[in-house]
């Protein structure tokens, strides 16, 4: 019986001046460690990626302003080689919009979906079946402003996910202080504004990702601004939010600089995690499985500079903090007991490391 193998693939900024696009690793299952098994095809600031569930194709933004003369980013589509885990470039196509910071994908693969930064767009893209991406079927733009006028100053459109049920997209709008709530028509690729269009959050938290609890219970969204989380009980028969609890992501006694960005929870839903820049740290909650309340339980350094990502491998073992201004990823151990992370003493050295996503093969 063939052995899993775990790869890795990061996603960077290529405006530094040092990355080479996507980088691809193999993790060692015993140790956490990282082993380079190549890059991709270079391509610029291929800073978020999204696998499909066949595991075939990896699809990734370009967060660039500019694409082949056009005012935008741009999306591009890889071919994974299930034997090796390199990838193979497809295509690519416009983002509609400047700076796409976040993609996502369907369980039936029919489509892709970004977040565009600059402007506020959401755009939704169908998808062939030799995983190429066709022209965008929807583009849709939000508007509006927040009290933060160096940041709020109008929509910044930063995540995309479909709901569980894939009966909803919902758009994070980091500058506008909301969660979009968009109906999906996968026959038209369309977006409609749903019964419950909107999700008010607090004027300058500045919203930036959610995740949905594997129970499809919850939900929780990181606020980057104002350094908290939102827990949410989520109703799929409405397509409705309700506000469970605001929790702050720092210790009380921190009072400097910080921005809060990525959010995961651990595969046994019994934690969740948040990265804070600034502190420099995870922040690690406990999650009540009866109520979805969240309680902080610790912050850990990440030994590095800017965790704009972090994520957990496949087997719940290991979290692997991307710090994107020290160009490193930290391996820590997660100890099953109490959701608490350990440095493994692994770190692998990566230029502006900003995702990191996994694949089994």
């Amino acid at each position: 019986m063939k052995n899993t193998r775990y790869i890795a693939y990061v996603g960077t900024y290529t405006s530094s001046g040092k990355s080479q696009g996507i980088y691809i690793f193999e993790m060692n299952p015993t140790s956490g460690e990282l082993n380079l098994l190549g890059t991709s095809e270079k391509i610029e600031n291929p800073s978020y990626q999204v696998i499909d569930n066949k595991i075939e194709f990896l699809y990734t933004v370009m967060e660039t302003e500019n694409f082949n003369g056009k005012l935008s980013g741009a999306v591009a589509a890889f071919a994974i080689d299930r034997e090796t885990g390199l990838l193979k470039f497809i295509n690519s196509q416009p983002a509609e919009g400047r700076a796409p910071c976040h993609i996502n994908i369907n369980k039936s693969r029919s489509h892709i979906f970004t977040a565009n930064y600059r402007e506020g767009i959401v755009s939704v893209f169908p998808l062939n079946s030799d995983g190429s991406i066709c022209a965008a079927s929807c583009v849709i733009e939000h508007k509006g402003s927040g009290p933060n006028k160096e940041r709020q100053e109008k929509a910044h459109a930063h995540y995309v996910s479909l709901t569980p049920d894939e009966k909803y997209l919902c758009a994070v709008d980091l500058g506008i202080d909301k969660i979009m709530v968009y109906e999906f028509d996968s026959t038209t690729g369309k977006l409609h504004p749903s019964k419950h269009p909107e999700v008010n959050i607090r004027p300058g938290s500045g919203p930036r990702h959610m995740v949905f609890h594997q129970s499809g219970k919850f939900a929780y969204l990181i606020n980057e601004l104002s350094s908290d989380i939102v827990a949410y009980e989520y109703s799929s028969e409405e397509g409705k939010f309700n506000e469970i609890q605001y929790i702050s992501t720092l210790p009380s006694v921190y009072k400097d600089f910080n921005n809060c960005a990525a959010i995961h929870i651990s595969p046994d839903g019994k934690y969740l995690y948040g990265s804070n820049r600034g502190h420099d740290s995870i922040a690690i909650f406990s999650i009540d499985e009866n109520t979805g309340k969240l309680e902080l339980i610790e912050t850990v350094s990440t030994q590095g500079s800017f965790p704009r990502d972090f994520q957990i491998d496949p087997t719940g073992k290991f979290l692997y903090a991307a710090n994107q201004n020290s160009d490193s990823i930290v391996v820590f151990r997660i100890l099953p007991e109490s959701g608490i992370i350990e440095p493994t003493g692994e770190v692998i050295n990566v230029p502006s490391p900003v995702c990191i996503k996994f694949a089994n093969l």
